[in-house]
């Protein structure tokens, strides 16, 4: 990627992408979106999600998203019972 070129920007992950049995997605305030073992938790200042560092993997930079409690996801698979 150009250096002059700001790096896409994600409007959801790829879980093709996510670690495996890293179930949980969620986007913060600021855009960043990250990969979770286990189910994260809104922080309590508000406009992140929070885990245990161990169980937090950046998944990659979208959008700033007011409507950031509303960007928890489960992983495809796991949330159809598959």
């Amino acid at each position: 990627m150009s250096p002059n070129r700001p790096a896409p920007s994600l409007s959801h992950p790829d879980w093709s992408t996510a670690p495996p049995d890293w179930n949980w997605a969620a986007q913060d305030e600021d855009g960043r979106w990250f990969w979770y073992r286990t189910e994260p938790v809104p922080g309590i200042g508000g406009g992140v999600w929070r885990a245990n560092s161990r169980n937090q993997q950046y998944a990659g930079q979208g959008h700033p998203n007011p409507d950031w409690l509303e960007s928890l996801q489960q992983r495809p698979a796991v949330a159809d019972g598959s």
